[in-house]
């Protein structure tokens, strides 16, 4: 992935609304969701659910498909890992890592 893409890819998960389209199509697993269920779900206007879908699918994270007379939403889960490849693809500076617990914090 192109540092332009990823810069993209994280400005679009980075406002509410489209984190949660995101979530919610991802919870659905590959049968996605119509844009109905996606408002009913979300509890949010058709055409505000639109405008946030728009500019998923312009990041490539979500992807459209027509059955009948219904479009079905997508996750595109290969566009999410190749972002997170990205992310992580020089850490512990490539030595692999193994997961560092966090520290404990003691009330003051």
């Amino acid at each position: 992935m192109e540092e332009k893409n990823a810069v993209i890819a994280l400005a679009a998960l980075a406002q509410g609304m489209r984190l949660r389209i995101f979530r919610t199509l991802v919870g659905a697993g590959p049968l996605g969701m119509t844009p109905g269920a996606l408002s009913a779900t979300l509890d949010v206007p058709a055409s505000t659910l639109s405008f946030h879908l728009k500019e998923l699918m312009h990041a490539g994270l979500v992807w459209q498909e027509r059955e009948s007379r219904n479009l079905i939403y997508h996750p595109a889960l290969d566009q999410m890992t190749d972002l997170l490849s990205y992310l992580s693809a020089h850490c512990c500076l490539g030595a692999g890592c193994a997961a560092v617990p966090a520290p404990r914090r003691t009330p003051c």
